[in-house]
């Protein structure tokens, strides 16, 4: 993040071209009358998909023109407030089941209405309308944290508005640094252009605050991992590659191991703070329970292998033995992780979007499962203990798995007909019924995904992208660096007066631990090579300016001229006068002739009558 002394004029100019900011009691009126009008607009329930289609007869020019009116001076908040509507159709579509179609329909046409206003916008105050952080007052009466149009979309996966290419821009911008987090005087969060990149030379771009832009903190992020998983590597094959078969001494790629383990815990406290803070309980999903799964198996070898270390005798071979296991185990988790790392590239992402999809609606089959497997586990477990001696519980545990996993054991339920029935009835139960609800909830799952699969990846790509900017802190440091800021930098600004001083010790520490990828990152932004004759040929051709008379009406020149060849030979306004209206509904294109015609009859009429008097 930014200091405000890093602001350059420009950035400056754009701070001071956008309106004043509405109080939170404002924006929730606001919101209230969105809803008003929503509700008006939708008194029944109404097809998404004829709300969202690009000719829609009920999101219609008119409408988003009342909408814009609605807003009155506060129209840079409208796609803020509308946005904050949908959320709240969303949450009474959810307390209220009955009435889920409508409240659903609602939300929809917020969303949309917002990608309308947003697209119909002039290009220099689409990052003012997309980034511009409002607060609103909650239902209990406090007043909310600060977040941004774009922001509160991500965190009510809004798929319409996150595709559209101004919202895409915005996060392209985010993704490349060219927009950047800076700190207002009320501590709040404005996000401004970043310019010095095209005003310094080479020094200039060794900024340790570039770091935090997503896109070098994704490559950081990358080489890490890689790091990571071959020391994880070497510290599995140790027990292996020494003699002394305890394992007693802690070797260097075990130090390093769980040094880098506790950065990653830590990076992953402060990501779960960050969702709790300043998004919703929906917001956590599949790969934080991954994670917090890998971070607690590292921490539990970490203490058997400490405690084994100290300890003595059969004990402590016992124990260094169980961490080592709990060390292997984690292997799957590790490596399932890399796919989160690879994300970025739609393919990876699109696949991630689709396996976390999946796993969570598969809640449904393992809620059943488990209702089931209780029941069953105890029946079973009775008849076992019917005689008066019953094995371990864990037993029974084990054949039922197995069961479930077509590995069915039938003859440890051979010598009791009914126990031998009600294990029967077990595997008919998940082999036909279970795993086939699973099986379509699974393709449920794929084809919503794969259907929509462009506006599910932009989605998360945005979602990624906000997340490695919305950190609470002003510097980032990506882990394992993370530990530096956390032991040795932190406590300054406890003991530091001046918000000055910390920031120059900040930034000295970041020059440090990062000159190489600073360097790097100098090198690429101040290289030649975009202007290079590889980039320019693989670079798309500009787009084409509908507005220039040059283009739509071309003058021949030349020899072509001197020929007396033309290609204006037909106007352009008289070439699209026969073209159809796409930008309406059949319905309305009917309904258009219709009171054109009706317009027509009136005059006709009028005159008639004028005629017949005289």
């Amino acid at each position: 993040m930014y200091q405000n002394q890093e602001i350059d004029d420009e950035q400056a100019s754009l701070i001071s071209s956008q309106s004043k900011k509405p109080t939170p009691d404002t924006l929730t009126k606001l919101v209230k009358r969105l809803r008003a009008l929503t509700t008006t607009l939708l008194p029944v329930e109404v097809d998404e998909e004829s709300i969202n289609d690009p000719t829609s007869r009920i999101i219609t020019p008119n409408v988003i023109s009342a909408f814009s009116d609605a807003a009155g001076d506060f129209v840079e908040a409208l796609p803020y407030c509308l946005l904050r509507a949908h959320a709240e159709f969303m949450k009474e579509a959810y307390r209220n089941p009955a009435d889920f179609g409508e409240n659903r329909g609602r939300a929809v046409a917020c969303e949309v209405l917002a990608r309308r206003i947003v697209h119909q916008s002039s290009a220099e105050k689409v990052k003012s309308l997309m980034s511009t952080r409002y607060r609103h007052i909650e239902a209990d009466g406090d007043i909310s944290e600060a977040s941004s149009a774009l922001e509160i979309a991500i965190d009510t996966h809004c798929t319409i508005f996150l595709s559209s290419t101004e919202a895409q821009g915005v996060v392209r911008a985010l993704w490349n640094g060219e927009l950047v987090q800076t700190l207002t005087d009320q501590d709040d969060i404005q996000y401004v252009s970043y310019h010095k990149s095209r005003q310094t030379g080479f020094w200039g771009h060794v900024d340790p605050t570039r770091i935090s832009v997503p896109r070098y903190q994704n490559i950081l992020r990358i080489v890490i991992w890689f790091f990571f998983l071959i020391v994880y590597s070497q510290a599995v094959r140790q027990p292996l590659e020494r003699l002394d078969p305890d394992h007693g001494v802690v070797d260097v790629w075990e130090i390093i191991l769980y040094i880098m383990a506790l950065a990653f815990s830590l990076e992953d406290i402060n990501r779960f703070y960050k969702l709790w803070r300043y998004a919703t309980y929906r917001a956590f999903g599949f790969w934080n329970v991954v994670a917090f799964i890998t971070d607690s198996l590292l921490l539990a070898a970490f203490v058997l292998r400490i405690v084994g270390y100290y300890a003595t005798g059969d004990q402590s071979s016992n124990l260094r033995f169980r961490s080592f296991q709990v060390l292997s185990f984690v292997a799957p988790f590790i490596w399932f992780e890399l796919i989160t790392i690879f994300d970025g590239y739609q393919y990876v992402g699109t696949m991630q979007i689709c396996v976390a999809r999946m796993l969570q609606e598969s809640g449904i089959f393992f809620a059943l499962l488990s209702v089931l497997g209780i029941g069953f586990w105890q029946g079973l477990y009775a008849l076992d203990a019917a005689d008066g001696e019953s094995e371990n519980a864990s037993v029974v545990i084990h054949v039922l798995v197995q069961g479930l996993l077509q590995s069915p054991n039938y003859d440890r339920f051979s010598a009791s007909p009914v126990g031998l029935a009600l294990y029967y009835l077990w595997n008919i139960t998940t082999a036909i019924i279970l795993l086939n609800v699973l099986i379509s909830l699974f393709s449920s799952a794929y084809s919503d995904v794969v259907g929509d699969a462009e506006a599910e990846y932009m989605t998360f790509y945005a979602g990624k992208t906000v997340a490695m900017t919305r950190a609470p802190d002003s510097y980032v440091y990506p882990a394992p660096f993370n530990l530096v800021e956390f032991f040795f930098v932190a406590p300054f600004e406890i003991f530091t007066v001046k918000t000055e001083s910390y920031a120059k010790l900040n930034r000295v520490v970041m020059r440090v631990i990062f000159f190489i990828p600073l360097t790097i990152i100098a090198l690429y932004e101040t290289s030649s090579m975009k202007q290079s004759w590889m980039v320019n040929w693989l670079r798309a051709e500009d787009e084409v300016d509908t507005q220039d008379p040059f283009v739509l009406n071309p003058v021949v020149e030349g020899s072509d001229a001197e020929q007396g060849l033309e290609i204006t030979k037909v106007a352009f306004d008289d070439l699209i006068k026969g073209f159809p209206d796409t930008t309406q509904s059949s319905e309305a294109t009917i309904l258009k002739e219709i009171r054109d015609i009706q317009q027509r009859l009136e005059v006709l009429t009028q005159r008639s009558s004028r005629f017949l008097h005289t």
